[in-house]
């Protein structure tokens, strides 16, 4: 039996326990379904939620004499995951190649970014390019699978989604933005008023149990900005890179960060979609 099958037959089981709990009242329908959209929400997090935890764990018990740095070990670790996701089919090779592609403009934003001031990688590695450690690209990818792993997990589909090149100009725009803003003119608050065209009449509709759940797209993409905002917070308290303002001491990240995660998230977003086609709601749908 493989892992993905044995958690299968897990969850089954804690249904068939729960579920005649959960008729007994409104109350207890609505208690049950929010703890399974939080389990499903925290399967989705499987690998960013690892990936916080890897640098916090090696933040406070890394041997400050080890013979790998730290870094290093980030990006073994990551590495590792990634191919054990693979291997116990709990990520599909698709969604890998996709995020590994975001691996690679994460990087690529890293590296310039990094020669440009922005933020600093101040410890010392051997895996590196300049001054960027290479585990720094999962940062981004953690984003990617997430995205994907809750696409399948919540059946998402989409209502008034827009024409597909509309998302894709907006991606590439916003990440363009990210390099020539440092010559030429910031568009970001155009780009979030062409957001609000794309998607202001948008939602999603996503099943945490049996019954499908509506959200309007702008909200789903400003609450996972707000959870990368979060990660990047204990990304910064644990040292792993750090910000100009919070070199003499730290002090939480800029909520203005929050835009420019609302933006870059767009680009992981139709990659995903490469893989995940966005498909409409069915008006017949029932109750699962």
């Amino acid at each position: 039996m493989s892992l993905k099958d044995w958690i299968k037959g897990r969850v089954a089981t804690m249904d068939l326990v729960a579920r005649p709990w959960a008729a007994r009242s409104r109350f207890n329908a609505f208690a049950y379904e929010f703890l399974l959209f939080g389990l499903k929400q925290a399967w989705a997090c499987l690998y960013g939620g690892a990936m916080v935890a890897l640098l916090i764990a090696s933040h406070f018990w890394w041997p400050a004499d080890a013979a790998l740095a730290r870094y290093d070990f980030l990006l073994i670790a990551a590495l590792t995951l990634q191919v054990l996701l693979l291997a116990t089919r709990l990520e599909r090779w698709d969604e890998a190649l996709v995020i590994a592609v975001f691996h690679v403009v994460g990087t690529v934003m890293e590296i310039f970014k990094t020669s440009h001031g922005s933020w600093i990688y101040p410890e010392a590695s051997v895996l590196r390019i300049g001054e960027v450690p290479l585990f720094s690209g999962f940062m981004y990818a953690a984003i990617g699978s997430y995205i994907a792993r809750a696409w399948r997990l919540f059946e998402i589909r989409f209502s008034n989604y827009p024409p597909l090149w509309g998302p894709w100009l907006l991606a590439v725009l916003s990440y363009i933005n990210f390099f020539s803003h440092h010559y030429i003119v910031d568009i970001r608050w155009g780009l979030f008023l062409l957001s609000v065209l794309l998607f202001g009449r948008a939602s999603f509709q996503f099943t945490p149990d049996r019954k499908a759940r509506t959200m309007p797209m702008l909200l789903g993409f400003l609450l996972v900005a707000v959870f990368i905002w979060f990660a990047e917070n204990i990304g910064t308290f644990t040292a792993t890179w750090t910000y100009p303002q919070q070199a003499a001491e730290w002090r939480p990240v800029s909520l203005a960060k929050l835009g420019s995660w609302y933006l870059l998230m767009t680009l992981s977003f139709v990659l995903v979609s490469l893989v995940h086609r966005p498909e409409p709601v069915d008006p017949n749908a029932r109750e699962t």
